[in-house]
């Protein structure tokens, strides 16, 4: 049994997030992944603070493993050359660069296909390749603020404020995935590479789903509405005496479960708050209630109570997220072999595969670390090549 893209070689031109979250997948996936650097440089998360350990820092560590670093100078004829010979032998070129970057530097599809013409070229930018902000540089609360998320996420009455997680970046670099993967697939039947363009914006709108439908429908503007539900009640969360909870209670049969759970079954029956319908127009009074009563006992009783009859989890920081059982369970956290024989601790790959033999994780690689390895096994250049390009700096 081995990996789903085994075989498969990625040459990976981006930088920061959403491009190398997008090769991230890939890698635990099975591809090969080959990260182009710049010389002596590298990638510019190398070196974010404010963590790091032999001098690497953990924000490259948390996008790079299962990678192999190249490092190549693109505006160098030899170069470009180089990244030529490579195409030749790869499956799939991604980059994150502003629109018509890779055009200038000639490594685009147009140029790539007569050279490998079942080659995937697939582009992550702020707002694709067309359209009026082509051009215009974007981040990931840019992103958030533009594909209108930002604008429904927080409290009610208070400054909108960016998801927790980077979903304008990862969202671009989870749809990139399902892109290439796709294109490989009809690859397979047709014989032909193609050009892939995701725009992080595009992927933000897509992630509006049904509040966009109810704009289309209703002409409802989206506002906050903190950890609840703008539809089904109760859903949200509460505080306890000892720690806060969330429930999900929004089914009939659920919520009947909920109020036996609390000590209140005749709420269930109460005409105001009886069906979905109900609950919603009564909502204000029916959290009032649940927020006095959930105050009444610990979270730890709360649990107790309900974990095995309603959905309810406490809201876990970000230590006891990483070292709850069943994310432990799950192979969700996992420790790898780093240099110096130093352990490292790295978070698990969420795709679990019945033909897939439990997982090897590589470190992420030191800058250039397998430079001469490429070279060599990939493109068989002689150790006396490679030392002059080292001299010429090209590597």
């Amino acid at each position: 049994m081995g990996s789903p893209l085994s075989g498969i070689r990625i040459l990976d031109l981006t930088l920061i997030m959403a491009g190398p979250y997008c090769t991230l997948i890939l890698g635990d996936l099975g591809a090969e992944v080959i990260k182009i650097e710049k010389p002596e440089v590298g990638e510019g998360s190398r070196g974010m603070p404010p963590y790091f350990v032999e001098g690497e820092s953990a924000y490259f560590m948390a996008m790079n493993r299962n990678k192999k670093s190249m490092t190549l100078d693109l505006k160098s004829e030899k170069g470009k050359e180089i990244f030529y010979e490579l195409t030749k032998k790869a499956d799939v070129v991604i980059d994150n660069f502003r629109p018509g970057t890779v055009e200038k530097l000639g490594i685009d599809f147009d140029n790539l296909k007569k050279i490998n013409p079942r080659i995937i070229c697939c582009s992550i930018s702020g707002y694709g390749q067309t359209g009026p902000f082509k051009d215009r540089p974007a981040f990931d609360l840019v992103i958030q603020a533009r594909g209108g998320i930002m604008s429904y996420t927080g409290e009610p009455s208070r400054m909108p404020v960016r998801m927790g997680a980077p979903m304008g970046d990862l969202s671009g670099g989870l749809f990139a995935s399902q892109g290439i993967l796709a294109a490989l697939y009809q690859r397979e039947r047709t014989g032909r590479g193609q050009k892939i363009d995701i725009s992080m914006l595009d992927c933000q709108t897509s992630l509006l789903t049904y509040r966009a439908q109810y704009y289309f429908v209703a002409k409802e503007i989206a506002r906050a509405v903190g950890s609840g539900h703008v539809s089904a009640h109760p859903i949200g969360a509460f505080r306890t005496k000892t720690f806060d909870i969330v429930i999900d209670a929004n089914t009939e049969n659920i919520f009947a479960e909920l109020c036996r759970g609390i000590g209140v079954s005749d709420l269930c029956l109460n005409p105001k708050f009886a069906t979905r319908k109900n609950r919603l127009e009564n909502k204000d009074e029916l959290y009032a209630i649940l927020e006095r009563i959930f105050l009444e006992k610990t979270g730890e009783e709360w649990m107790e109570i309900l974990e095995s009859r309603v959905p309810i989890a406490p809201i876990n920081t970000i230590d006891k997220a990483l070292t709850d059982p069943q994310t432990l369970s799950r192979n969700m956290v996992v420790e790898i072999d780093y240099v110096n024989g130093q352990k490292l601790k790295i978070v698990g790959n969420p795709i679990k595969m019945s033909e897939v033999e439990q997982e090897v994780f590589q470190r992420p690689p030191r800058l250039g670390e397998h430079t001469e390895e490429i070279l060599t096994n990939i493109l068989n250049y002689s150790s006396e090549d490679i030392k002059e390009l080292r001299q010429q700096k090209i590597i």
